[in-house]
């Protein structure tokens, strides 16, 4: 009951929130306040609703150490994002071709704040956190990550490979950063970092999705394998690798901090002798 009451609270936030950014058609003072004020009211929400279920301080989201955090995420996951399209650039698959719009980049900062707070409050908070205490950390980072690829297939220009792409290098990595710190605030900052890099900054598409132009205006163009095609770089094998390697960095030092959760096995009932 405690899995269902939380995804209630979060995708009902969610649920308001995309539809209130989605209302305002890109209009960036408007979609950076109901952007930021969803991301807020997500992780109140979940904290809120944690403390009803479980009964607990929802230390994983503490105020405590958050700036930190979320700090570290965003250099990696802008860093991840700046390293991928430095390797489209070198093929020549990426070039900047002029200044893009303050703007535009704005209105992203809003959208972007909304999905990745709402995206890992509920896909790393709430279904990973309490799938993990039942299936173990690994299974647990396989499954959600399938979850968190299959949710994108219904995406503009999306496929199969698409999806398994989102799948490897953003829900196995998320949830990697989630096991190794045991805070939202790493794996937020990492998602927001990424998103806005390739919206925001260097006016990719993101996820499939047409948005408005970053900061820099841009051209793609080259094989799909490489650039990642209509769908954007997230398609490229560029980020597959990418997440691969952070995710194995991750995981390393969940194991060296000794938080990976193992398999939780039955025990089975002791024979009963029949006189």
């Amino acid at each position: 009951m405690r899995l269902l009451k939380q995804l209630v609270v979060v995708v009902a936030i969610a649920f308001v929130g995309s539809a209130g950014v989605g209302a305002v058609q890109w209009n960036p003072p408007l979609t950076l306040a109901i952007g930021v004020a969803t991301a807020v009211l997500s992780l109140l929400g979940y904290a809120w609703v944690v403390r009803r279920s479980e009964h607990r301080d929802p230390v994983e989201v503490a105020t405590r150490g958050a700036v930190g955090a979320l700090s570290r995420g965003l250099l990696i996951g802008a860093g991840m994002f700046a390293a991928v399209i430095a390797n489209i650039a070198f093929l020549g698959g990426y070039e900047v071709i002029g200044w893009g719009s303050a703007a535009g980049a704005v209105a992203f900062f809003g959208f972007t704040a909304a999905a990745a707070v709402t995206e890992e409050v509920l896909f790393r908070g709430v279904l990973f956190r309490i799938v993990e205490g039942r299936i173990g950390t690994w299974a647990a980072l396989a499954l959600t990550a399938l979850l968190f690829g299959a949710s994108h297939i219904f995406n503009p220009n999306a496929t199969l490979w698409t999806s398994l792409a989102i799948a490897i290098e953003a829900g196995g990595m998320l949830a990697a950063a989630y096991a190794a710190t045991r805070n939202l605030w790493v794996p937020i900052g990492v998602h927001f970092g990424w998103n806005f890099a390739q919206g925001g900054i260097f006016s990719s598409n993101v996820s499939g999705m047409d948005s408005p132009k970053g900061l820099l205006e841009s051209a793609t163009s080259g094989p799909a394998v490489f650039t990642g095609g209509e769908f954007g770089p997230e398609a490229s094998v560029y980020s597959v690798l990418a997440g691969v390697v952070v995710t194995a960095a991750f995981m390393w030092l969940a194991r060296r901090r000794g938080h990976i959760v193992p398999l939780r096995r039955r025990t089975a009932p002791a024979a009963t002798l029949v006189p």
